[in-house]
């Protein structure tokens, strides 16, 4: 198709050729760890505009990097939330608890007994801040990192095991991947495979909410990489011309499984930026600082429970360990690129704000760390008296035919019945553990 017209070889002859541009990540695995080109600012310098100002006004903020936590672990400047010691020490929790459980699912991963996990270290404040700076009935629509927002909210650990089984006690009845969960009782909506779909799913929610003119806003996280797909940019349009009550978090963790941001247009501008385009106002904050992530989300909600539009946040952060189980990140980045991220931990950088507070220290810590280990390992146990991977604990096959349509069609009918037919045939005194 690039090809030239026949006859028209010679024209253009003497113009220079043009050049086709690969976006190429500043190191390879092997080469020195390099971050200069990351401009980190200072703590608490960003100006705080009105939450109902004019989109156009939050222009400055789409290309700086809001930050509340400086290095002597204090906090500065306009967007400090001034959160309580408990609430930050809540909050910490939140964080050691989901730490612990991606530490022990991984672990059941590489023992067989689920077939696939992802972790969220170094992007625990995305998730489990920005959760708590909502009411906890707003709705939510998550990618697939986002198992903080369900610890925050009081989940059961034991229901977040049985989906990652898959087994008897999995609600989703086994037809969901392993971590993309669901719960209506906790304004949670279904994960999907698919990337960026619940962009504009979270848009139409929020425009359904302001027509019945409820007081629920809607939220949604997507990864910098799923920027790039037409959902996202469909969902922008939407809650622009609509100005649905919603929050855009764009989750920037410089990876898009082994491709590096650039490829989604990182190269050329920040992401926050797409929001001036729109009409959208935007936020870049930095993603690793737990009182930035906080403050920025409340700012967001607040905007949209005046009516005053939607809000893109974009969360700069990293993702510390390989996208999913089935990913080895040695092979397309540097080993030493976690040490040497410049925005550091949020975890030991809320930690040690507390401890800079006087409200904190590293053996109630250490208590905090091995409560959680603990508490995994007990609802680990319990769940796994459902099943694991293989050992056939699972829910009957003719539930496949349930919660799909409100009335089953006659052929659906007589399949399932067959389905059950054929099971009691084959275990006429039940299926151990079914």
């Amino acid at each position: 198709m690039a090809e030239r017209p026949k006859g028209s070889a010679e024209q253009g002859a003497n113009k220079p050729a043009l050049s086709l541009h690969v976006p190429e990540p500043t190191y390879r695995p092997g080469d020195p760890v390099d971050f200069a080109h990351i401009t980190v600012p200072d703590a608490g310098k960003q100006a705080r505009p009105d939450e109902t100002c004019d989109a156009i006004e939050t222009s400055d903020l789409c290309y700086d990097l809001v930050r509340v936590l400086g290095n002597d672990n204090k906090a500065h400047g306009p967007w400090d939330p001034k959160l309580d010691p408990d609430t930050l020490r809540t909050m910490l929790g939140h964080f050691a608890m989901v730490r612990a459980f991606d530490e022990r699912m991984f672990r059941g991963q590489r023992q067989g007994k689920t077939s696939f996990y992802m972790k969220c270290t170094g992007e625990e404040a995305t998730s489990i801040s920005a959760a708590m700076a909502l009411a906890s009935d707003d709705m939510v629509f998550p990618s697939y990192r986002q198992q903080g927002i369900l610890i925050a909210r009081g989940y059961p650990l034991i229901e977040m095991i049985n989906q990652i089984y898959s087994n008897r006690g999995d609600k989703l009845k086994g037809r969901q991947l392993p971590i993309m969960y669901s719960s209506r009782e906790h304004s949670f909506f279904s994960i999907s495979g698919n990337l960026a779909t619940q962009t504009p799913q979270a848009v139409g929610w929020a425009m359904a909410s302001a027509i019945k003119g409820d007081s629920r806003i809607a939220a949604t996280w997507v990864g910098e990489g799923s920027t790039a797909e037409g959902d996202f940019h469909a969902a922008c349009t939407f809650a622009t011309v609509y100005n649905a009550p919603v929050i855009l978090n764009v989750i920037n963790n410089q990876w898009a499984i082994s491709s590096f941001s650039g490829f989604a247009g990182a190269e050329r501008t920040t992401f926050a930026a797409r929001a001036l385009g729109y009409g959208l106002a935007g936020l870049r904050i930095d993603g690793n600082d737990p009182l930035a992530v906080y403050a920025a989300e409340k700012w967001a909600a607040d905007r949209a429970r005046a009516n005053a539009g939607p809000t893109l946040i974009e969360h700069f952060t990293y993702r510390a360990e390989g996208h999913s189980t089935s990913d080895d990140p040695s092979g397309y980045r540097s080993a030493q690129e976690r040490e040497e991220w410049p925005l550091g931990d949020p975890v030991t950088r809320l930690k040690n704000h507390l401890i800079e507070l006087g409200e904190w220290d590293e053996d109630r810590q250490a208590a905090m760390d091995l409560k959680c280990a603990e508490e995994v390992k007990a609802a680990t146990k319990e769940a796994e008296k459902n099943g694991i991977l293989g050992h056939g604990l699972h829910h009957p096959f003719a539930t496949m035919f349930e919660d799909v349509y409100e009335d089953l069609p006659w052929h659906l009918k007589e399949q399932s019945e067959q389905a059950i037919r054929e099971r009691e045939t084959k275990f006429p005194e039940g299926r151990p553990g079914s």
